[in-house]
């Protein structure tokens, strides 16, 4: 029992010290995983200026699905706008209902049958080597409404697309953005307008140009300047038929609207190539510029039709 005792005591007295060294050692551990801890969080959390540039992002982000979405609420109220003034123009809220297929048939042999006799009106593309990217992308959407307000058109204009080079940053976008692009019942054609047309018989329709269009007639070729210009540099669709050496025109803007006063003071004649096409198809139509300016001149413009033509042109 002694020797056993005595065997006993030192182990019962390293103990406290065994202890003591597992514990420092579990503390040490501790720290250093401790350490590793900290360090992970401040390498993931961001400083003042990840944070602020963070913050801009997501404000530029939500300022412009804002803009997207006041964007598309427009394009749908201007779409119902249009749709509805069809209805009244035409009649057809009573028409009968054909299918997609017939309607679609229908709608292909009219565009067959513009082509071999309809009111000709081409667009000159011979100005895209002075426009950005940009510009270029939104004029490839212009001529994609273009196309479908010609498709929905009770008497359609025969299209041709003058100066289109394939190899083209237009026509590569025009083929990415628009779906069926190549199958479009256009002319498309990289000769220009003086190559297919008689000069005599051709008009080209310019903001710039003096003489006001007083109507539409058969045996004219109307050209439109396929242009989209942010920086606005002036008279280049007008300088462009000074160069062709061809009679110019304008819309009758002047002569039948005015100029309405808004916070920003802005009043622009300058339309794109689809929304002169949707006034001239409504002209045909009507007989009547006040019609057709009212139904598709924008209201961001800065004009509004009047009826009292004398005070139109004293107003300009």
């Amino acid at each position: 029992m002694a020797g056993s005792e005595c065997f006993s005591a030192p182990a019962q007295r390293n103990l406290p010290q065994r202890s003591s060294w597992q514990l420092n050692g579990v503390s040490e551990v501790m720290d250093l995983l401790h350490i590793d801890v900290d360090i992970d969080m401040m390498k993931g959390k961001p400083g003042k200026e990840d944070l602020l540039h963070s913050r801009n992002v997501l404000r530029k982000q939500r300022n412009w699905e804002r803009q997207l979405a006041a964007k598309k609420s427009k394009r749908k109220e201007e779409k119902q706008r249009r749709k509805l003034n069809r209805e009244q123009e035409s009649g057809a809220t009573g028409s009968p209902q054909f299918t997609k297929r017939v309607m679609k048939a229908i709608t292909k042999e009219r565009l067959a049958e513009a082509q071999r006799t309809g009111l000709k009106l081409c667009v000159d593309l011979s100005m895209t080597d002075c426009m950005s990217d940009k510009e270029v992308g939104r004029l490839a959407g212009q001529l994609r409404r273009m196309y479908g307000s010609n498709k929905k058109a009770a008497r359609p204009f025969h299209l041709f697309l003058t100066e289109l080079q394939e190899d083209s940053r237009l026509y590569r976008e025009c083929v990415r953005m628009n779906e069926g692009f190549l199958n479009y019942k256009i002319d498309i054609t990289e000769e220009s307008c003086l190559d297919l047309f008689p000069p005599e018989k051709l008009v080209y329709l310019s903001p710039d140009a003096e003489e006001a269009l007083e109507t539409v007639d058969a045996d004219k070729v109307y050209v439109l300047g396929g242009l989209v210009d942010e920086s606005i540099q002036k008279k280049l669709s007008f300088s462009r038929a000074r160069e062709l050496n061809i009679c110019t025109v304008r819309l009758p803007i002047d002569e039948y609207m005015v100029k309405k006063n808004n916070t920003k003071n802005f009043h622009s004649k300058i339309l794109a190539v689809n929304q002169v096409l949707d006034i001239l198809l409504t002209f045909c139509d009507t007989g009547s510029w006040i019609d057709a300016l009212q139904a598709w001149f924008p209201q961001g413009k800065g004009y509004v039709v009047t009826q009292d033509e004398s005070s139109a042109k004293s107003a300009t």
